[in-house]
């Protein structure tokens, strides 16, 4: 039966636990198994729950809306919560589940309204369609007179003891009896409320499964309602008012909502809860008195305004954007929010600038950069010139009398980025050494569009070695002309500037180079989305074919690999390259649907994150080919970090959870070395060493080494080495 359905209704049992955990901005299974026992513990209100959730998504799937929105639970949960509603107000009967299933799907339709309203502003549509079905129902059913409203709760002793006898009776006097103050038995039964559960021990057990879920969560929530609880003493207001109705929970969904959900958790986060938190008291009592008159409760409605306001108005910025910050990608998770935007903004925060390369082959000098002695000044102060040196840092052989002496001289000059020619001049005779032309300063000169309000310029061009014309379109690497001397040029060079203007003689601006490798003493060092400054030795990368094809990897590639562990045992998984429904690419494992996801920019191969199986081996994978750098440099270092949960010892991952807003102490580096290559004539056989490292300090707490032999066929081996044990993949053959 449940294949069946699995087959019509592709994840419909995650659909039905995701409606349940996005009450709370989750997607924990743990905390999902928690929440649908707590909504049972009034059973009619829990199987009415449960028959809403699951109309809303078949009706979902069935009309055709989004599958991903489905599956995440987005249509559901407010139906869970009408469900819910419904099923404590009312006795259960053929006329209740009548209505309970329009409610629903009344609901459900208010939801895809709401997206479609609410949406279009880029707001979430939060648990509003809950508050309109539940109110447009309550109002309609005072007119149902087959419907009878329930009385359980009344009596909660004898509904106990039918549950679970004498030893049910007596746990729940344990909880009510238990010497708390009362500000945190009410705590407890606002988290209890939420799911129209009014147990002390429902809101326990609600806030255990948040503690499993999110630390930063937790604490949030601890924030948002003492916070509330002090301002209502400060003022001098009715404390009791969170106790009645429990409707203290618009605080704590609140607090989780904008400290760490759609919100990056920080310091500015943790703060604007608290200032908010005065308006939620404004409005939660400004409601109450309102809707009183027509005997309905605001329930959620004020965590709804203040959240979709204060949204609202962070979207609206033109400044300070991190004070606090939008979550970006939304992760289910306050932590992984905070760690995955820190360390994409590590990683990939300078690669929004477009990708420039550097317009030659090899290895070339930065005669003059930007705020240069000469020329380089005022407007034009963000400009490069390179020139080639020989071994002993001379720029020419000879004399340097003549313009062909010096070894940049009618070298290729190449396409830095892929662009339209937007101007050029062709034809300005050139210079002898020495000698300049004031008249036509830039000399023959092409002017490349790359997108808009981004132009480059290279200049002193050879006369007649211009390959392009205006109009064409080139691509990044492509010769669109030569290295020469004229314009106001003492000597042959390359002149590079980034501007904002398409004309010859705009300013310049301060724009990086992509990626390209420094020259310095002790080897390569690469640098990505920097500035070459003076002197400096400067090359781009130059890519090795071996590992361009080993991580050059497309969807509908697959490998296997045969693996041996350290006591004999053995396995093999299969690996397929995939792409999902927004382009992005990952590696996924047949046997345990792991999830490795990547992205290759040409130059460089990146893991940007993992999904699944933490004992696997594409999540060793994952760790040990991090970054690759696509050229072969003998020596040359890469380095990079992790997010701190990545690898981490479980127990010092939870220590730094609970502060993690405030400072991260735990550091997880990576580091590859290219070691070797066996066969320099076929640029293959090549010897990677990479090390993953955790630290608390200099304390060293976790750290695991892999070795890698690319060959033709592509990563052919790869060795895992942990603290007593050693893994061994090799690749099967197709």
């Amino acid at each position: 039966m449940y294949r069946k359905v699995a087959t019509l209704f592709p994840s419909f049992l995650q659909s039905i636990t995701s409606s349940y955990t996005q009450v709370f901005f989750s997607n924990n299974r743990v905390f999902a198994g928690i929440l649908m026992i707590v909504s049972f513990f009034d059973f009619w209100a829990g199987l009415s729950g449960l028959i809403a959730v699951m109309i809303s998504n078949i009706v979902a799937y069935l009309i055709g809306f989004n599958r991903m929105n489905i599956k995440l639970g987005l249509y559901g949960f407010n139906s869970l919560l009408v469900g819910l509603g419904l099923g404590v107000y009312f006795k259960p009967g053929p006329e209740f589940f009548f209505v309970l299933m329009f409610s629903s799907l009344l609901t459900l339709f208010i939801t895809i309204w709401m997206e479609g309203v609410i949406g279009k502003y880029g707001l979430p549509f939060l648990s509003i369609p809950f508050l309109l079905g539940i109110w447009l129902v309550m109002l309609a059913t005072r007119h149902f007179t087959s419907l009878q409203l329930s009385e359980r709760g009344i009596y909660m002793i004898n509904e106990m003891f039918a549950i679970g006898g004498q030893s049910m009776v007596d746990l729940l006097n344990m909880f009510n009896n238990l010497p708390w103050h009362d500000s945190i038995k009410v705590y407890f039964r606002s988290l209890g409320a939420i799911f129209f559960q009014y147990y002390l021990f429902a809101g326990i057990l609600i806030a255990a499964g948040l503690l499993i879920y999110s630390r930063i969560a937790f604490i949030l929530s601890l924030l948002g309602f003492f916070t509330a609880y002090l301002f209502y003493e400060f003022i001098g207001a009715d404390i009791h008012e969170l106790g009645y109705g429990y409707i203290g929970y618009n605080f704590i969904l609140t607090a989780i909502a904008l400290g760490g959900f759609f919100i990056i958790p920080s310091r500015w986060s943790f703060l604007w809860v608290i200032l908010l938190t005065p308006l939620i008291s404004i409005i939660l009592v400004g409601t109450s008195i309102i809707f009183a008159a027509v005997q309905l409760s605001v329930f959620a409605l004020p965590f709804n305004i203040i959240v979709l306001i204060f949204l609202y108005i962070l979207k609206s910025r033109e400044r300070f954007f991190t004070k606090p910050e939008l979550t970006g990608y939304q992760n289910y998770s306050p932590e992984k929010n905070l760690y995955n935007n820190r360390n994409y903004k590590t990683r990939f925060g300078k690669s929004l600038f477009y990708h420039f390369s550097l317009p030659f082959w090899s290895e070339w000098k930065v005669t003059q950069g930007h705020n240069g002695s000469f020329t380089h000044k005022g407007d034009w102060r963000h400009a490069w010139d390179f020139e080639i040196v020989d071994e002993k840092g001379s720029t020419y052989s000879g004399e340097g009398h003549h313009k062909e002496d010096y070894h940049c001289y009618n070298k290729p000059v190449l396409a830095p980025a892929d662009g339209k020619v937007e101007e050029i001049v062709a034809h300005i005779e050139e210079n002898e050494p020495g000698k300049v032309d004031l008249e036509n300063n830039w000399g023959n000169t092409i002017i490349l569009r790359h997108h808009d309000h981004l132009f480059s310029k290279l200049s002193h061009l050879k006369n007649e070695s211009i390959r392009v014309a205006p109009g064409d379109y080139v691509k990044k690497g492509q010769i669109i002309a030569a290295c020469g001397n004229s314009g106001r040029s003492p000597v042959p060079h390359i002149h590079f500037q980034i501007q904002a203007t398409p004309h010859i003689g705009s300013k310049t601006i301060a724009y990086p180079i992509g990626h390209y490798l420094l020259n310095k003493n002790d080897g390569n060092e690469l640098k990505s989305f920097e500035i070459p400054g003076n002197n400096d030795l400067v090359s781009n990368i130059l890519k090795n074919t071996a590992i361009e094809n080993a991580f050059h990897l497309v969807p509908g590639q697959k490998f296997q690999y045969f693996v041996s562990g350290p006591d004999g045992d053995s396995f093999s998984e299969l690996w397929e390259v995939q792409l999902d429904a927004v382009n992005n690419t990952y590696i996924e494992c047949e046997q345990n649907k792991s999830r490795a996801y990547f992205k290759n920019d040409g130059d460089i191969h990146y893991f940007t994150h993992f999904e699944g199986k933490k004992n696997s081996l594409l999540f060793y994978y994952f760790l040990g080919s991090y970054t690759v750098l696509m050229g072969y440099y003998k020596n040359l270092l890469v380095s990079d970090n992790y997010p701190p949960d990545t690898f981490n010892n479980p127990l010092i991952v939870l220590l730094q959870d609970f502060i993690a807003p405030f400072r991260i102490f735990v550091r997880s580096e990576f580091s590859l070395q290219y070691q070797g290559m066996d066969d320099d004539l076929m640029q293959t056989n090549i010897h990677l060493r990479s090390r993953i490292c955790s630290r608390i300090g200099k304390f060293v707490t976790r750290e695991i080494e892999f070795e890698m032999l690319i060959t033709g066929v592509g990563l052919e081996t790869f060795t895992i080495t942990k603290p007593g044990k050693r893994i061994e993949a090799k690749l099967i053959p197709a």
